[in-house]
């Protein structure tokens, strides 16, 4: 942090000129608007993610995908909604975050259903009469003992709860990779304008995309916080918003602030019915809904 900070001041002192300019355009353009909001249905096709006793994370992913973006259009006629995949194929990450970066998205939401491995157990049935040797040739001997015998068996890992990711700070960089590649997604017309001729590598171009970057940050951490605070308010136990450490490479290759929730796991019995079950689908959907509905009230009014 203090690394980023001290950019952007040595930018500003060297470029004294050009960088207050570039700060009093964007301050001066219109407020943040949603306008966009692109949903994934996490896995697909041959990837079929975790699974339960009955059910596959891909198919949960897309039921919940396919309500929620129906849901948005009820609630949120206003705002667009596209999804990665309405079917059961395959994307790649990089499909993933070509069709938003694409569709100039202004929101990145990804679905899917957590998974804890099973736990192992072992129980003691019996005893056996084991046989070994000592000694060789005339000196080798018979011996008997008692081995024990144990059956190993598992259980269904009782993990529970939702948790909802965004990109870890230390992803920095390759988001504003993104934004670098991206520029068009989040660029005023009249910065656009002043910027176009600067260099990607220019003081002035770097101090835009480290402060992007962050204000994206903190739009992602702000909703992932608030869809979990959406999902107590119904009773589910919320194991909190976090920041992701490893994997979820899609989610700092957008240029646009992003999140990945987990629905649930599917590898416990009780939860593996819940999110496949209408109830349990509308619900998740209905709290979502409700944190994009304070997460644009917040952007639209600059909170």
């Amino acid at each position: 942090m203090m690394k980023n900070y001290l950019l952007i001041v040595l930018g500003i002192i060297s470029c004294s000129f050009y960088a207050p300019r570039l700060f009093e355009i964007k301050s001066a353009g219109s407020k943040a608007r949603l306008r966009k909001i692109i949903i994934d249905a996490g896995h697909g096709g041959y990837d079929v993610g975790a699974t339960g006793k009955f059910s596959k994370e891909k198919e949960v992913a897309l039921d919940v995908a396919l309500k929620l973006s129906k849901q948005l259009q009820r609630d949120m006629p206003e705002v667009e909604v596209v999804l990665t995949r309405a079917t059961d194929i395959y994307h790649s990450p990089v499909t993933k975050a070509n069709i938003a970066n694409n569709n100039k998205g202004d929101l990145f939401i990804s679905i899917h259903c957590n998974a804890a491995p099973d736990i192992k157990h072992s129980k003691l049935l019996r005893y056996k009469t084991g046989v070994y040797y000592t000694g060789k040739g005339k000196k080798r001997k018979k011996h008997t003992r008692k081995e024990p015998v144990y059956q190993t068996y598992t259980t269904p890992n009782p993990a529970k709860g939702t948790e909802t990711y965004i990109w870890g700070a230390h992803k920095k960089d390759l988001k504003e990779k993104a934004m670098r590649e991206n520029e068009a997604l989040y660029l005023d017309s009249a910065t656009a304008r002043f910027v176009k001729d600067f260099d990607p590598s220019s003081p002035e171009k770097m101090i835009l995309y480290s402060l992007k970057t962050q204000q994206y940050f903190n739009r992602s951490a702000n909703l992932a916080l608030q869809v979990e605070e959406e999902f107590k308010k119904v009773g589910r136990i919320s194991r909190q918003a976090q920041q992701r450490q490893v994997g979820i490479w899609v989610l700092q290759a957008v240029a646009m602030p992003s999140i990945l929730v987990e629905t649930g796991f599917i590898t416990n019995p009780q939860e593996e019915v819940y999110i496949n079950s209408e109830k349990g689908q509308n619900e998740i959907v209905s709290c979502i809904t409700n944190a994009l509905k304070l997460y644009r009230k917040n952007i639209e009014t600059g909170k």
